[in-house]
Formats: C-alpha cells, sequence, structure tokens
C-alpha cells in the first residue's frame, strides 16, 4: 500500500484543456448545403426539362402497351405510354402518355391521335411496317388552344394536314355507294377522295365531306357540279338499255364526278363555306339545267302500256320533253274511258330564230296545232316495249281536241302506228266475216260438177274416129309439106307468094289444133257451145288437109307451077 501512494503522489497533474469559441458557422454545415442545392437544381431541371403528361381515349387498345407504345410525328418519338386503364363506366380506355417538352406546341384542340396498326381498307394497305416493330400512336398537330385531354380516331385521317388542297362539302338525298375513301374524278382523273359524312340536322339530308388535292382545287368554282358515279349505272327506258361506269375502283368502292362548266356569268374562286349539291347521275343534272317548263295535257283512247312517267318527249328525234303524269278516266255518261297524260316541254331546248318579237312557247304550239303538230304514242325500244311521245307535223290529220274541264292546255293526238295498223285489221276482219262463205262453198261445188261432167263430154268428143282421122291426115299432110319446103328453098322467090298462103292456113290449122287439145282440159258445160266449135273446128281441119294435099299433088304432077303459076284450063 505504501509503495502505490508514493507512485501516486509523485505523478504530475497535467493542465485543464481551455475551450475558445469561433465566431461565424461552422464548415461541416458546407456539404449538406451544397448537396441541398444540387438536388434542388436536378429537381427544377428535371421538372423544367419534363413535358406535358396527357390522356387519350380510345375505344380499345388493341395494339397499345404501356411503357411500350410510342408517339410519333413523322416517325420521330415524342412521347411514350405510361399506363392504360379503363373509363369510369368501362365504355373506353384512357391512355396516359408523357410528351417530350418539344412536343407541347403540337397539343392544341384539333390535334388528333390514332393508333398505327396494319389496316386494309378503300385506300389501300397501310401500316404494314408495326408487323415487326408494333403499333405506335401516330399524332397530327391541329390549331386552337392547348389541350391535354384528345379523343382518339379510330381511323387514320383521308387527308393528313400538310397536304395541299381544298375541303369542300357536299349534300345528298342518299348516300348510295359511297363512303369514306370513295375517290373523287375530274375526267377520270383521281383528283380527290371522301373523307367522311354525317346525318343533316333534318334527319333527310345527308352531308359528304370531301377533300380535292393540288392542283385540281383550282378547278372547284362556285359553278362546279357533282354527280355520283358509284358503281354500275344500268337503265332501260324508251331509248333502250345503257350501262355505264367511271372505273373499276368506282364500281367496287362508289364514286363522285365533278365538272366546272364555262359560262359567262360571275362565279366565285373561293369556295370555302359552299356546300355543292350532289346529284344522283349526270342525266338529272342535264335535266335540271332547263328550269323553264310549260305543261300540257294530252288524251289517248288506246293502250299506254309501256309507257311510264319520265319518258321523252321529242320533236323530230330530239328530246323537248318528258312525261310527268298518266292517270285513267272514266266517262260516265257514256261508259268510256279516256287517258290523260301530262307532259312537260322546255321550251329553251328550242332556239328561235329569225327577225321580230320572239312568241311564247303557248303561241308558237298553237301556230305549230294549226298547221299539223299532233301528238303520238312510238316505241322507242323493240326490246324493252317502251313508249315515248312523239310530236310531228301530221297536217292531213285532223286535229281533234276531248275539250275537258282541264287548268292546262291540250295538245291533239292521233292513234299510233301499230293502233292505226290494228283497227285496219279489224276493219279488214269485219268485211271478210260479212262474206257468205256458206253460199261460195255451194257455188264452187257445183261449178266443180260442171266440170266434171264436161270433161267426161270431152273425153268421149276426143275418142271419136272421125277427129282422129283428121288429126292423121293433118300430120301427113304437114310432114309432105315440109319435104317439098326443102326442095323448094332453093329456088327463086317467086315461091313464096304462092306458098304464103298455104304456110298460115298451116299455122291456123295447127293453132286451132292446139286450142282444140287445150280446151279438152277446161271445164265447160255439156251442152255448151264449145262442143259445136269442135266439131266445126274438125271440119275446118278436115277441109284444110284436102286443100293442102291437092297443092301437094299439083307440085308433084307439075314442079314449075310454082315458078310460072298455074295454067289456065286448056292450056298446055
Amino acid at each position: 500500500m505504501t509503495d502505490f501512494q508514493t507512485d501516486s503522489e509523485e505523478t504530475e497533474i497535467p493542465p485543464a484543456p481551455k475551450v475558445k469559441k469561433k465566431a461565424g458557422p461552422s464548415l461541416v454545415w458546407l456539404i449538406p448545403l451544397v448537396t441541398a442545392l444540387v438536388g434542388g437544381w436536378l429537381i427544377v431541371k428535371t421538372i423544367s426539362e419534363k413535358g406535358p403528361e396527357i390522356t387519350i381515349t380510345f375505344k380499345t387498345a388493341e395494339g397499345i402497351e404501356a411503357g411500350k407504345t410510342k408517339i410519333k410525328y413523322k416517325d420521330i418519338e415524342i412521347g411514350v405510354v405510361d399506363s392504360v386503364y379503363f373509363s369510369e363506366d368501362f365504355s373506353r380506355v384512357i391512355v396516359k402518355a408523357a410528351m417530350e417538352k418539344e412536343a407541347e406546341i403540337f397539343l392544341r384542340r384539333e390535334t388528333h391521335f390514332w393508333v398505327i396498326k396494319p389496316r386494309l381498307s378503300l385506300r389501300g394497305a397501310t401500316g404494314l411496317g408495326t408487323l415487326l416493330s408494333g403499333a405506335y400512336i401516330e399524332i397530327e398537330p391541329g390549331q386552337g388552344m392547348p389541350q391535354r385531354r384528345f379523343v382518339g380516331l379510330e381511323e387514320p385521317p383521308g387527308v393528313k394536314a400538310d397536304e395541299k388542297g381544298i375541303r369542300i362539302t357536299l349534300i345528298a338525298k342518299k348516300l348510295g355507294s359511297v363512303d369514306a375513301g370513295s375517290p373523287i374524278y375530274y375526267r377520270g382523273i383521281l383528283a380527290g377522295e371522301v373523307l367522311g359524312w354525317e346525318l343533316g340536322s333534318d334527319r333527310q339530308s345527308i352531308f359528304i365531306h370531301s377533300f380535292i388535292k393540288s392542283p385540281y382545287d383550282k378547278l372547284v368554282k362556285s359553278n362546279s357540279r357533282f354527280w355520283n358515279v358509284s358503281g354500275v349505272d344500268v337503265s332501260v327506258s324508251a331509248d333502250g338499255i345503257r350501262v355505264r361506269t367511271e372505273s373499276v375502283q368506282s364500281i367496287l368502292y362508289g364514286g363522285i364526278a365533278f365538272e366546272t362548266p364555262d359560262t359567262l356569268e360571275q362565279v366565285k374562286d373561293n369556295v370555302e363555306g359552299l356546300v355543292f349539291t350532289l346529284h344522283d347521275d349526270y342525266e338529272t343534272i342535264q335535266e335540271k339545267a332547263f328550269t323553264s317548263r310549260v305543261t300540257f295535257i294530252l288524251f289517248f283512247d288506246g293502250s299506254v302500256r309501256g309507257l311510264n312517267i319520265g319518258a321523252p318527249v321529242e320533236f323530230k328525234g330530239i328530246k323537248v320533253g318528258s312525261v310527268t303524269d298518266i292517270r285513267l278516266e272514266f266517262i260516265k255518261k257514256d261508259t268510256t274511258f279516256r287517258i290523260p297524260v301530262l307532259i312537260e316541254l322546255e321550251p329553251e331546248r328550242i332556239i328561235q330564230r329569225g327577225e321580230g318579237e320572239i312568241e311564247s312557247p303557248y303561241d308558237t304550239l298553237k301556230t305549230l296545232v294549226d298547221r299539223g303538230l299532233r301528238a303520238q304514242l312510238q316505241t322507242g325500244s323493240l326490246l324493252t316495249g317502251q313508249l315515248f311521245v312523239e310530236l310531228d307535223m301530221h297536217p292531213d290529220a285532223p286535229a281533234r281536241f276531248v275539250k275537258a274541264d282541264v287548268p292546262f292546255p291540250e295538245l291533239p293526238t292521233i292513234p299510233a302506228s301499230l293502233e292505226q295498223m290494228a283497227d285496219s285489221l279489224k276493219s279488214i276482219l269485219a268485211q271478210v266475216e260479212a262474206v257468205d262463205v256458206e253460199q261460195i262453198g255451194t257455188e264452187l261445188l257445183e261449178t266443180l260438177r260442171q266440170a266434171n261432167r264436161l270433161a267426161r263430154g270431152a273425153g268421149a268428143l276426143i275418142n271419136k274416129p272421125e277427129l282422129q282421122e283428121t288429126v292423121d291426115d293433118l300430120r301427113e299432110s304437114l310432114r309432105s309439106l315440109k319435104s317439098i319446103l326443102r326442095k323448094v328453098d332453093q329456088r327463086v322467090e317467086p315461091i313464096a307468094v304462092n306458098l304464103e298462103d298455104a304456110i298460115k292456113e298451116g299455122r291456123n290449122a295447127l293453132e286451132k289444133v292446139q286450142t282444140t287439145m287445150g280446151l279438152m282440159d277446161e271445164v265447160l258445160k255439156p251442152d255448151s257451145p264449145l262442143q259445136y266449135r269442135i266439131i266445126e273446128l274438125s271440119e275446118e281441119l278436115a277441109e284444110t288437109a284436102r286443100s293442102i294435099r291437092t297443092l301437094v299433088d299439083l307440085l308433084e304432077r307439075n314442079p314449075n307451077s310454082i315458078i310460072f303459076g298455074k295454067k289456065p284450063p286448056g292450056e298446055k
């Protein structure tokens, strides 16, 4: 214990430390301060460089994946989809996407979004590149106030905002085969397409939104006319059957055509805000080009089968109007029928030439009626059987007016050609029916009986030996005469004088024989004068034969008598 105490006493005690206080903040706090400043700067920088967040509403999320699906403009990525979730009523899909800072200028009220994926439409196949890269969302910048909520399109727009051209609106009563993507033609050239359509507020009209590309947009003026060329136009009328189409594409997808006619009227080049009428076909445009129309009434008694409303009214083969109404009236007084037909004539189709004041259509037609203008039904096509009304000059036909109590002026009519033929045929048949066929048959039968009796009598006459002997003698005489004529042919001409009488008598005999032989087959009564004439002829033939035989004997005894003539009696 003593040693321990001794060592403690010998140890020196150190002095107490002195603590000095330094003025100002410590350097230790500089590190967290710098860290806070850097962190704040990073936060501010991140927030300032971060693009806006937007929401896009689609019907479905087909092809969209959170964190993968990109948002592109002209194939440059400007955003990415962050999340996809349902709307409150589960009817739509809401896509939340983060956009780049530079894309903020694109987010306006008229900006459109749609999903690019493989599609097959009227415009062809699109989005085939997404088969490998995957679907993405395309953006088309628009105008208007800044906006963060958008409704996506289910189909890509037909026309991009940067494509040059004009947008026009057409109005039609029915849509037909026209749809989004249907082509618009100018003289057969593809000049635009249909963007879409909507039903008008009156539930009767359809507005068709279309786009005409440059440079064809310069051809659209305030007087331009549009008509439907969808499918194949097959029409059956009094002109026959007509088949017409614009192109194969219009057959499949429908189509519209337009033209801008030349005119002396003032037209507007600026068509913004104008609504054009879409006509059913080109003929409708031609019909509406003539605004002045006058109405007349025609009355027909015969059938008008084949005459339809809209049938043409022609004058000299040129259409001057059309049929507007066809009725059937019953006249109770005499229990007859008549058919009134209303027609509309278009005076503007007829150009008046000559000096003097131009007459009204009614005065002109009145003058023509006085000179023979008549209306008649004609067949326009034998294939279809359709009729049309023909106006032509028939000065020989009387003007027949019904003078019915109607508010329209009347034009006289004449029966159709076929109807006139039918009336003539009916008249002939009536005359034939008036003939007593039974009496004619009785008289013909009696005539045949008498002819039969005459034939039997003539046969008996031919078989008489006297007539047969006469014919044989005549044949023998003719042979001898021919032999003599061959001999005399080389002698002098004086024989002709002496022989002429013999030849004439021979010809007469031959003609009488031929006549006799022909009469054998005639149909006459047995007690008719023919039998007497046959007997008389046979006697004449016998006498002629004797004369010829005497002449032949004379020539054989005295051949020189042909030259010197017959000697007087008693002279040698």
